[in-house]
């Protein structure tokens, strides 16, 4: 990185506007105030968690990557967990499989989930390019992206107030993904913090940072925007390339 000579941040002031950009996090998206309004048609809930499961199955992969261009030992047997979190330790277990159940509990089979063929491509090319870039970042830059968690357990509470109330035929046993995930990410976020401000310390490395997790927060609205504009405008990709071509075959 090149020198810099402007004054870096404190660490507290550093996590504070790390922490500022919640303003910008996906639970302030129009798609998701409507889940929490009880808004959402079963074919909504059930198009949103289709599409989430090609997240949930890349996260491992993300972690993966990013363990790969780590040269620090003590990093990676701390941030192994998280795959374990999510792929379990043992057939069956993990977020992963906890995800499934939810989507049987919205009326979706797990092959139905696992064929992806319900995933937009808005949300295909968010998720991929958040693995790229992990893949093709420093490990550093790849913990930095992850720090969108520092806002994940408010989001998981309003799931778990809301919905038994919202959506009396979701299954309850289905929401056991967001039951776990509060102390996870609690635990996540503060090795993901405490990396972040270890290691971004010069102003350009800090502001850099800053674009980072502004990035992951950009990938994490535009999975929304696609679901929106398919599930809720009524605009799924190629709806009127198709419809001329059926006009023109009848």
């Amino acid at each position: 990185m090149s020198q810099d000579s402007r004054q870096p941040w404190s660490r507290e002031e550093l996590e504070q506007r790390l922490r500022a950009k919640e303003a910008y996090y996906h639970i302030h998206h129009p798609y998701h105030r409507m889940m929490y309004e009880g808004e959402l048609t079963q074919a909504q809930m059930q198009g949103w968690v289709a599409n989430r499961f090609y997240y949930q199955v890349s996260i491992p992969q993300k972690d993966a990557a990013l363990m790969a261009n780590c040269p620090n030992p003590d990093l990676r047997r701390r941030w192994i967990q998280r795959i374990e979190d999510h792929d379990g330790t043992t057939e069956g277990g993990g977020g992963i499989e906890r995800w499934l159940g939810l989507g049987e509990a919205v009326g979706l089979s797990r092959e139905e989930l696992w064929s992806m063929e319900h995933v937009l491509p808005g949300v295909r090319f968010a998720v991929d390019k958040y693995l790229d870039f992990v893949r093709r970042a420093s490990w550093q830059e790849g913990v930095a992206s992850s720090l969108t968690e520092l806002f994940a357990p408010a989001i998981h509470q309003e799931r778990l107030d809301s919905w038994p109330t919202q959506y009396p035929w979701i299954d309850t046993k289905g929401l056991e993904y967001f039951r776990k995930r509060p102390e996870q990410a609690h635990r996540d976020v503060q090795d993901a913090l405490s990396v972040t401000l270890d290691y971004f310390r010069t102003r350009e490395e800090q502001e850099r940072a800053l674009e980072i997790l502004q990035l992951k927060l950009d990938i994490l609205w535009t999975m929304l925007d696609a679901m929106y504009l398919a599930y809720v405008v009524g605009m799924p990709p190629y709806d009127a390339v198709e419809a001329q071509t059926g006009e023109a075959a009848g």
